[in-house]
């Protein structure tokens, strides 16, 4: 596959009929490791003014995702390697749902469509994930909207303490669940 690189951690492909597979998704996971964010994505759009967006995205286990909803527009995502789970909160960060999702021989979900503006982030379980991400474009950054109360990714303990914080509402919410 050939590829532009347009920052440190995004990639436009350059081909007619994008192609991806097992070497491309190791270059891009290659690329991702040095990162100080641990993650890349390849475009296989065009251009970030184009209509429908689709990304092949692979993050690290240590990759924050900061919470965030999207503003008129739906957002899908099907997962190739790895697990994580998906967590969505209310309006002022209280985690009203977790769903585990893994690839599809894992026997979790493995896709997800969001058509409403629900705060969302990922919580990362395997080394390495990959999916495959799709929205509507133009990407305009007006239509996505960090959660006040979701740290900066440039605020480490910040992002620590939001992480721990999440993830004790996670065990909480799943013994409650399992009872």
């Amino acid at each position: 596959m050939r590829a532009r690189k347009v920052s440190p951690e995004v990639f436009y492909a350059d081909e007619l009929v994008v192609r991806v597979d097992c070497d491309d998704v190791t270059s891009l996971v290659a690329e991702a490791d040095p990162m100080p964010r641990r993650r890349t994505r390849l475009c296989t759009h065009r251009s970030a003014d184009d209509r429908l967006h689709e990304m092949l995205v692979v993050h690290h286990r240590e990759a924050y995702v900061r919470a965030h909803r999207h503003l008129g527009k739906a957002e899908s995502m099907h997962i190739i390697k790895g697990e994580t789970d998906l967590v969505l909160f209310d309006d002022v960060g209280k985690v009203t749902e977790v769903i585990g999702m893994g690839e599809f021989v894992s026997g979790r979900p493995f896709y997800y469509r969001m058509s409403e503006p629900i705060y969302h982030s990922l919580m990362i379980r395997s080394e390495w994930l990959v999916f495959h991400e799709v929205t509507s474009g133009p990407l305009r950054s007006e239509e996505s909207e960090f959660a006040p109360w979701a740290p900066s990714d440039d605020d480490a303990s910040a992002v620590q303490a939001f992480l721990a914080a999440t993830a004790y509402q996670l065990r909480t919410l799943r013994s409650r669940t399992s009872r």
